[in-house]
């Protein structure tokens, strides 16, 4: 843990000027970019936690017990292989359950896959997202979870418990924040990311409860590490620093927005100052969300 924490620490002094090396590094899946995925890698959190990150999709925590693996998120489908060839780097025990933070298919696509071998735990809009296809450019055969809750849940198993919280909207109506309350890690799904914020209207998110969402999870939740839903993992700063960008960019967004700004210069002003780029999802599903919220 002490080589955890020194690498925490310094990320903690870097993360208030990270949000412009955000901005010039689009988030796979937001953006559009064409650049290859990162390779798959295994870190270690802490004791029997660890993330996989990599492949353009989601991260991944696989949460060992002396009864099975729980893991957050999945990836995609194709990533199946993969991430079960990590898990069992570390152990072999099988894994029982997958909560999703969301619906979208870089963190829950996977599903098609280990529904066959683990329960799938998500909210109940979740659920109904993925039923009803909400997400524009899911893969067809996406498969939602079998268990499902509105608020809060706790799975227990050989001795631990993982908590999935339902803290409020965000990246989508449908987020949950996922805690291991003997560790105090938190991981956020895309509540907190790499990325500026990609807010998903059509699936119920929201850039005005966001910053709500992420206060309540700050002062709610004893965390001290956060596994973001995309990027490395951090302490619980970074949370923070990622509020208080979100909140700048809808300040900022809503000035130009309440100056008499059409939607061609609103686009122009996401392109030169967060790098949305054109027909990205952020422009698709985000700007025109948020002209009708802030309006």
């Amino acid at each position: 843990m002490r080589t955890l924490s020194i690498r925490l620490t310094a990320l903690a002094l870097t993360l208030a000027g990270a949000w412009a090396a955000y901005t010039q590094t689009p988030q796979a899946g937001q953006t559009g970019a064409a650049k290859a995925p990162a390779a798959f890698v295994l870190h270690k959190v802490a004791d029997d936690l660890y993330v996989i990150d990599g492949g353009g999709a989601g991260n991944v925590a696989v949460y060992i017990t002396s009864e099975g693996v729980v893991l957050v998120d999945d990836k995609y489908e194709r990533h199946f292989d993969e991430i079960m060839a990590n898990v069992k780097k570390v152990t072999a025990q099988p894994v029982r359950y997958v909560i999703n933070t969301h619906y979208h298919a870089d963190h829950s696509g996977g599903n098609t896959r280990f529904t066959g071998i683990a329960q799938i735990i998500s909210t109940t809009m979740a659920r109904e997202n993925i039923l009803k296809k909400v997400q524009s450019n899911a893969p067809a055969d996406m498969v939602p979870a079998s268990l499902t809750f509105k608020d809060e849940m706790s799975v227990f198993l050989g001795g631990k418990e993982v908590r999935a919280i339902h803290v409020g909207r965000g990246h989508t109506g449908t987020d949950a924040m996922v805690y291991f309350p003997a560790l105090k890690v938190l991981h956020s799904g895309d509540a907190v990311t790499s990325g500026t914020p990609l807010i998903d209207y059509p699936g119920g998110g929201s850039i005005v409860e966001w910053t709500k969402t992420l206060d309540r999870a700050m002062k709610e939740i004893d965390f001290e590490t956060l596994i973001p839903g995309h990027g490395p993992v951090s302490p619980k700063t970074m949370m923070l620093t990622y509020r208080n960008n979100a909140e700048t960019l809808r300040t900022r967004f809503a000035a130009e927005l309440h100056a008499g700004k059409s939607q061609a210069e609103l686009t122009q002003f996401m392109t030169a100052n967060y790098n949305w780029q054109p027909n990205s999802l952020n422009m698709q599903w985000s700007l025109p969300g948020m002209m009708q919220e802030l309006r």
